[in-house]
């Protein structure tokens, strides 16, 4: 089986930062392409960045220039630095990851449960 653990949500007064962690463990392979989605109360679950295994990253517009999605192959982990955050971030933080178990399956996407992140002051 392959999970991924979340760590590093909490509560943060806006201006401030967190840095959130996801690490995946079990039966991997190969990972591809790590993300991190958001989900706050009564919206739908929405991407906040993305990072390829070669290392290129794509952001959604409302926090580019603020969050910073990174990785360490070697660890299966991937970060989210989140600065300046405002309220409108608040929201349960979930990562993901196309993970091929063996040379001979297809890459499958896993979910972690999330964080939660609460910018208020």
């Amino acid at each position: 089986q392959v999970q991924l653990v979340e760590s590093g949500g909490g509560l943060v007064q806006p201006g401030g930062s967190l840095r959130l962690v996801c690490a995946a463990s079990g039966s991997i392979f190969s990972i591809n392409g790590m993300g991190w989605y958001r989900q706050a109360p009564g919206k739908q679950r929405e991407l906040v960045a993305a990072i390829t295994s070669g290392g290129v990253t794509n952001y959604a517009d409302s926090v580019k220039g603020r969050f910073t999605i990174s990785r360490d192959n070697a660890k299966n982990t991937v970060y989210l630095q989140m600065n300046s955050l405002k309220p409108e971030d608040t929201a349960v933080y979930y990562c993901n990851a196309g993970v091929r178990r063996s040379a001979y399956t297809s890459y499958i996407v896993y979910w972690g449960r999330g964080t939660q992140v609460t910018v208020s002051s």
